[in-house]
């Protein structure tokens, strides 16, 4: 069956990792879930550009990307999400329009504090080999 809308949203998204080894986390401010700083790409910017913004508007941070980290399919939500491995270049952190509260994480908590789909991008952030390529519906990922 065909669907009416085929389209896709595109996102990004950062593993800020800091010099010990933790990744930064932000709460949501709509619904309360923990998850990587991110969101939706905008028409006019680079992919490394937004993920530059949305760092930015999220933690008060500014961010390098040095790397792509994986690639996730949203199946339920129709979204792509490109997470950057990021370093700290700048600023100090403070909570955005769009978030309430932010943490550094060590890799051990991740999990305890967000879902499969997200945790896996933070933890996938941390490995030293290619990007991922994985598929989830929102909350889980899906094995194929």
């Amino acid at each position: 069956m065909a669907d009416s809308d085929p389209k896709h949203s595109v996102s990004v998204a950062a593993a800020v990792v800091d010099d010990s080894g933790r990744v930064l986390a932000v709460r949501r401010r709509d619904d309360g879930q923990w998850e990587p700083p991110g969101g939706v790409l905008e028409l006019g910017e680079t992919i490394e550009e937004g993920v530059v913004r949305e760092v930015y508007e999220e933690t008060g941070l500014v961010v390098a990307p040095d790397r792509l980290t994986g690639v996730y399919k949203n199946m339920r939500h129709k979204i792509i999400a490109l997470v950057f491995r990021c370093r700290v270049v700048s600023g100090s952190l403070t909570t955005g329009t769009e978030t309430v509260e932010l943490r550094w994480m060590r890799p051990s908590e991740i999990r305890d504090h967000m879902n499969e789909a997200f945790a896996t991008r933070l933890l996938d952030g941390l490995e030293a080999k290619a990007p991922a390529v994985r598929t989830h519906d929102g909350v889980r990922l899906l094995r194929v």
